[in-house]
């Protein structure tokens, strides 16, 4: 459990900084701006590796309780809300249509998969997990919007060759996901 806490902690910690303009600046002084990115990747790694071997461990032990049971047809919803999940978080990386208008893909894909997996999971371990990425998404995109953050590729715009791009790779990479990635990373098989 500890790792599981420590890894929510660091990743959602780190992602807090952008949050405040004045420590992030003073971080980036500090530090300089390639040193800067380089921590901010490498503690988001260890976070995100510290989550994913914590979960596989909380899930199992005696705390984790059940707290619902969903029914079957949320785990339905879920794999609808995870292709459009994909669909934004691709969008993210491609200057597209679907990035310009969804603004910040990235945290609508985020708060995508965590709504996803708090209908589709009802234990204490994935009702942390997940409602903390949905509050920190939330938060972050009322921030971003205060702050005026145009995310990583700034205000590059696309057309319908990255339209086609986005839909591919993210149906390319959901079809992974739902038949072996899945099943690979966290121990869970969704569909035989």
């Amino acid at each position: 459990m500890i790792l599981y806490l420590l890894g929510l902690v660091l990743f959602l910690g780190v992602h807090l900084v952008p949050t405040f303009p004045g420590l992030r600046a003073d971080l980036r002084l500090r530090f300089g701006e390639m040193p800067y990115k380089g921590l901010f990747a490498l503690l988001s790694v260890i976070g995100i590796v510290l989550i994913v071997i914590g979960f596989g461990e909380v899930r199992a032990s005696s705390w984790n309780r059940e707290l619902w049971s969903p029914p079957v047809w949320t785990k339905h919803i879920a794999f609808l809300l995870m292709l459009f999940s994909f669909v934004a978080l691709v969008a993210s990386q491609v200057p597209s249509r679907i990035r310009t208008a969804l603004k910040h893909p990235m945290l609508v894909g985020v708060k995508l998969w965590a709504l996803a997996h708090l209908i589709a999971n009802g234990d204490l371990a994935s009702l942390i997990l997940f409602g903390s990425f949905l509050a920190w998404a939330v938060y972050d995109r009322i921030s971003v919007k205060k702050r005026g953050a145009l995310g990583p590729l700034g205000g590059a715009r696309g057309g319908l060759k990255g339209d086609i791009i986005v839909v591919a790779v993210s149906l390319v990479l959901y079809v992974v996901m739902l038949k072996w990635g899945h099943a690979w990373l966290i121990g869970v098989r969704l569909i035989g």
